[in-house]
């Protein structure tokens, strides 16, 4: 094959399919943010949707400089890239912005920026490069998991502390789903697990005030109906008013009424709900379903190990974050403030989960080499 052939063949691999839908579930994001904000008295809080057309704008360019440099060189560059992210943690802790109570800010020009956010990417390349230089030919055992493990929990102490129990979740997510898919024995697991029940309720120990609080309320939350069960509430109906086929585009009450609170970003999916109901909401769940299903079909096609691991950890990232804010707004789960990827407003996770997005279309058009 020629040069010119192959990167003609190369591109022929990239998964359109994939772009598209997450271009799909954007512009459902920019909607719903136009019209969460449609009433306020604020022009800040109006031009939001703008604010998130030229973040996915910029997200799209960041994607592209990382679909178009090889995964392997950037598994090369996988320390010193958890090194950045490592200082730029301690960064927000000496200068950072507090916002919701939680210091999690870095002041970047005119925008404010979340490290924590950009972190998640450069543990999945890193755990995914230690696990693939294991080279094991069978399942990891106690000791192989150390090092990833390691690696893992500084940046969940430190984004825990912050406090932002949310994110430091995901950390905790990012490696058990990297080295469950890489392989790891069954003793280890049910060991694990039984270890992970016994411990359960000491972690209460360790929560502050207003966390506990917000596990409490989520059992009761006409307990506190005008405070911490305040959002919760509203959610719940918001999301039922919608019924079948919702209220319609750009009718939603709870939202124009401003009795939802955080509309744009943890609770979008509730305005979404209420403006086009059950069905709209299945169809928008059906979405990100095939989009997951499409990034493991990459991870499971992937030439090799690497590949497969980043694609997985990526997959990992935004499934959690997706059921985990959906069951947030249903009032299943405490409020931590993980948003709705693609959907919520907010600049430093859509620009993560384009990155996570590079990652993947990466992975899925040079799987050629191996046809």
């Amino acid at each position: 094959m020629t040069g010119e052939y192959i990167e003609q063949y190369k591109w022929r691999k990239f998964d359109s399919t994939l772009l598209f839908v997450v271009l799909l579930l954007c512009a459902i994001g920019v909607i719903a943010i136009y019209s969460s904000n449609l009433q306020s008295d604020s022009m800040f809080m109006k031009g939001l949707y703008l604010r998130q057309i030229y973040w996915i704008a910029l997200s799209l360019v960041a994607m592209g400089v990382v679909m178009v440099i090889d995964y392997h060189t950037i598994e090369r560059m996988a320390y010193p890239l958890y090194t950045i992210g490592i200082i730029s943690l301690i960064l927000v802790d000496i200068t950072g912005h507090t916002g919701g109570g939680s210091q999690r800010w870095l002041a970047l020009g005119g925008f404010n920026f979340q490290p924590s956010e950009v972190m998640k990417i450069t543990l999945i390349i890193l755990i995914a490069r230690i696990v693939d230089d294991m080279e094991k030919d069978e399942d990891m055992g106690v000791l192989d998991l150390l090092k990833p493990a390691f690696f893992a929990s500084v940046p969940f102490l430190m984004v825990a502390r912050q406090p932002d129990l949310g994110t430091a979740l995901i950390f905790i997510i990012l490696f058990a789903s990297i080295v469950l898919f890489a392989g790891i024995r069954k003793r280890i697991i049910i060991k694990t697990a039984a270890l992970m029940a016994i411990l359960a309720p000491l972690f209460w120990l360790f929560l502050k005030p207003y966390q506990k609080k917000r596990i409490l309320t989520l059992l009761d939350p006409e307990s506190d109906p005008m405070g911490q069960g305040y959002q919760i509430i509203q959610s719940k109906i918001a999301i039922g008013s919608g019924g079948l086929w919702g209220k319609g585009l750009f009718e939603g009450t709870q939202s124009k009424l401003n009795f939802l609170p955080a509309k744009h970003t943890d609770f979008i999916f509730s305005v979404v709900a209420e403006e086009v109901g059950f069905v709209g909401s299945i169809i928008l769940i059906a979405l990100f379903f095939f989009f997951i299903m499409r990034v493991m079909e990459t991870a499971i096609h992937s030439r090799d190990k690497f590949g497969a691991l980043i694609t997985v950890g990526v997959g990992s990232m935004i499934t959690f974050n997706l059921l985990y804010n959906i069951g947030m707004t249903l009032g299943l789960l405490p409020i931590v403030g993980l948003t709705a990827p693609f959907i919520s407003y907010g600049g430093s996770s859509l620009l993560t989960n384009f990155i996570g997005i590079g990652l993947v279309l990466n992975v899925s058009y040079r799987r050629f080499a191996s046809e």
